[in-house]
């Protein structure tokens, strides 16, 4: 007895990279046109599975392991992840970010990070903070064979499969590729934009354009209207900041091409473009820049909702973090509604709504907090430590009683006192207080890291 079955992957909406094409004219608005070659862009701008056939055949006169995989792919060249290196970007001084950025970089904990402590300009741009280890990074990839670096941006949220586009970088074997999301006008002016061709040959690369050289970066986004319901209300394409280098082109382009520039995206990717094999690839998950206040405080909250746009509960993709060992959180007669509460935390009689609380924050009784991002606390006092502050008349870590506090975010370690409204009721955009523990930045009140916030205060 005989038997075969044929699977092709095909069968899948998934599409097959296998167009070919020359490009548009630089100085033309990208019109894709017809519907083939709107197919033949997708199908080179987005990663996808590849077209393969199998075939399982059993015999009954074999023994019971006598199975035999065919397999034939279209793939050419495959991706191997022991030859890929990755440099995560951990951010400068982060003055998008600032006041949170006052005492540490953009991102918590990250590779080539600096901080704002160093000399100023120790680290010039992204491309000169890499070419500053580059003696280290040779020697490392040189002993492991590396043929692909992928450098990526520390201050985004966003799940993604690098070796996709690794993949995909070595399919059509690029110098550079751009991982790029589709944007909408409000987020087009704070990221560098591209235009590539029907090939997904990137033409053009401009750094946060503004004004008319804005409007030039506009592209004819219909071949991603089967993922996006309107997707003429995404009229840019924004490079994400995370990019796949061939070893050799990364090393030439920091080392002798363009040796005295600092920065890949105001700098060398506008030149890259014109000579070398610069390739889009179209990311369309969720994808966050969390780099100024405003967007920071944004994705924080929209966590919080109910079937939120980022899930972190993805079991095939799980997110980690580092293991603290802190008690369960206590709460005490409160109301929370669409929140989210870290370990640790001793809440009391109080109402949280569309708000983070971070580890071991404290919330007194008659407390009202909406539209919050309380960052903790890493320090503990005691019960006694805490009544020993208010007998002397000052602050203990976390928010006293009866405090109503909306639209804000709480850094770390900070002291807030009892009877305290901060809700920026005169609507003030921008505003510097520090001596008295807090600026606000976009209409968000930030009280600061280590700040304390007198009884009866009005912000």
């Amino acid at each position: 007895m005989q038997f075969a079955l044929a699977l092709d992957a095909n069968s899948g909406p998934h599409p097959i990279r296998s167009c070919e094409g020359g490009g548009i004219d630089r100085s033309e608005r990208l019109s894709i046109g017809g519907s083939k070659q709107e197919k033949a862009l997708r199908n080179r701008c987005f990663g996808g599975r590849v077209a393969a056939t199998t075939q399982c055949i059993l015999t009954s006169d074999a023994c019971p392991e006598t199975l035999h995989f065919q397999t034939q792919s279209s793939r050419k060249s495959y991706a191997d992840a022991n030859r890929v290196s990755a440099i995560i970007l951990g951010g400068g001084t982060g003055s998008q970010l600032f006041p949170l950025t006052s005492t540490r970089a953009t991102p918590a904990v990250l590779a080539a990070t600096q901080m704002p402590e160093e000399p100023a300009g120790w680290f010039q741009g992204t491309a000169d903070s890499i070419r500053k280890f580059i003696w280290v990074l040779e020697d490392y990839y040189n002993h492991k064979s590396i043929e692909h670096i992928v450098i990526l941006s520390g201050d985004q949220l966003y799940r993604m499969n690098y070796m996709e586009l690794v993949q995909k970088h070595v399919e059509d074997n690029a110098d550079i590729t751009i991982s790029c999301a589709p944007v909408d006008e409000s987020r087009a002016s704070n990221n560098g934009l591209v235009k590539f061709d029907h090939t997904g040959r990137v033409l053009q690369f401009f750094e946060k354009p503004k004004g008319a050289d804005l409007n030039s970066m506009r592209v004819d986004t219909n071949f991603l209207s089967y993922a996006i319901a309107d997707a003429q209300k995404y009229p840019y394409i924004a490079s994400m900041g995370i990019y796949v280098f061939k070893k050799d082109a990364l090393l030439d382009l920091l080392k002798s091409k363009y040796a005295q520039l600092h920065d890949f995206e105001s700098e060398i990717l506008p030149r890259a473009v014109v000579d070398h094999s610069v390739q889009a690839c179209i990311f369309m998950g969720y994808w966050e820049d969390v780099g100024t206040i405003k967007s920071f405080f944004d994705a924080n909250l929209a966590l919080t909702e109910q079937l939120s746009k980022f899930d972190f509960y993805d079991p095939k993709t799980p997110f980690f973090t580092a293991p603290r060992y802190l008690p369960p959180t206590q709460m005490d007669k409160c109301k929370i509604k669409d929140a989210s509460i870290s370990d640790g935390c001793l809440l009391s009689e109080c109402s949280i709504e569309h708000s983070v609380i971070g580890v071991c924050s404290r919330v007194s009784y008659g407390c009202e907090l909406k539209d919050c991002v309380m960052m903790g606390a890493d320090i503990y006092e005691t019960e006694e430590e805490a009544s020993k502050l208010l007998l002397a008349g000052k602050v203990p870590v976390g928010i006293g009683g009866n405090t109503k506090i909306r639209n804000c975010i709480v850094d770390m370690n900070a002291r807030i006192g009892k009877n305290v409204v901060i809700t920026n009721s005169k609507g003030f955009q921008e505003a510097d207080h520090p001596e008295e523990g807090y600026y606000i930045r976009s209409g968000i009140v930030v009280i600061l890291k280590n700040a304390t916030i007198k009884d009866g205060s009005v912000i």
